[in-house]
């Protein structure tokens, strides 16, 4: 029995480190991009086994489409995983309403609509894994970064709410959390135009990333994706040290305020 995907996002980056590592195996992948010319060298190589399907995930009636589409093509969907995103840098007071509302078009509500799309199908079949690329950002926060993290932030919400709703289905429910990679994201990125108040904020807060080899991660993915009780959440990379930080910080925090909290409970 063949394994089969439905990964967008597929052009570059993780997404199409992904789709070749399912495909070199023998499974099967509805692969969706914006621009599917892109994927022609996926066609050409592995035939019948991969799906090039053209998508924007913002247009949700298109994403019903493709995953009925893709369900038709293949039988059905074992392994959906949401990938397609980009990120958007500046600083909170920096950022349009346009700017915002985009990135959280693509990266929250592009999930959201997959998610739904392919809900009916996994119930039906009582099985189905669902893995939601949120990354390192969506557990933890940069400054400069707001609106990325807002959006994946939110992505990691609403999928632990749906891990609980679909588990008696079968359904397993991921957030994948991978650090940075060299995927060209920042040269991607979206950017807003620049406060100057903020040039010394931005100059002493620049992060110095320690930077992954995406194709490093194509084992990891299947392993998770094969796995007979995958986690709700797993790092990709090695952001878990700096987060156990923050969340020890936060836990201190929580308990030197905890009298106040108490008290704001009442009798």
């Amino acid at each position: 029995m063949h394994t089969t995907w439905f990964i967008t996002g597929t052009s570059t980056g993780l997404g199409r480190e992904w789709a070749e590592a399912a495909l070199e195996r023998g499974d099967r992948v509805a692969a969706t991009a914006r621009d599917t010319t892109t994927l022609e060298p996926l066609a050409s190589k592995y035939g019948d086994a991969v799906l090039p399907i053209a998508l924007d995930v913002t247009d949700r009636t298109a994403v019903f489409d493709a995953v009925a589409h893709a369900a038709g093509h293949f039988g059905g969907l074992d392994v959906v995983v949401n990938n397609a995103g980009y990120g958007h840098l500046g600083m909170v007071e920096e950022i349009t309403e346009a700017e915002l509302r985009a990135q959280l078009e693509t990266n929250f509500f592009g999930t959201v609509w997959v998610t739904q799309a392919v809900l009916p199908l996994m119930r039906a079949q009582r099985s189905g894994r669902i893995l939601q690329v949120t990354s390192e950002g969506g557990v933890r926060a940069y400054p400069g970064f707001g609106a990325y993290h807002a959006s994946k932030w939110a992505v990691e919400g609403i999928s632990e709410s749906l891990a609980q709703e679909v588990a008696a289905f079968g359904i397993h429910v991921t957030n994948v959390e991978p650090g940075p990679y060299a995927t060209g994201f920042a040269t991607a990125a979206h950017a807003s135009a620049p406060n100057a108040d903020y040039d010394e904020v931005r100059e002493a807060t620049a992060p110095d990333f320690q930077i992954g080899d995406p194709h490093a991660t194509r084992s990891a993915m299947l392993r998770i994706a094969d796995a007979e009780r995958p986690p709700l959440h797993v790092f990709l990379g090695r952001p878990l040290a700096d987060v156990e930080q923050i969340y020890a910080e936060r836990l201190r925090t929580w308990r030197e305020w905890e009298p106040v909290a108490l008290e704001a409970f009442g009798a």
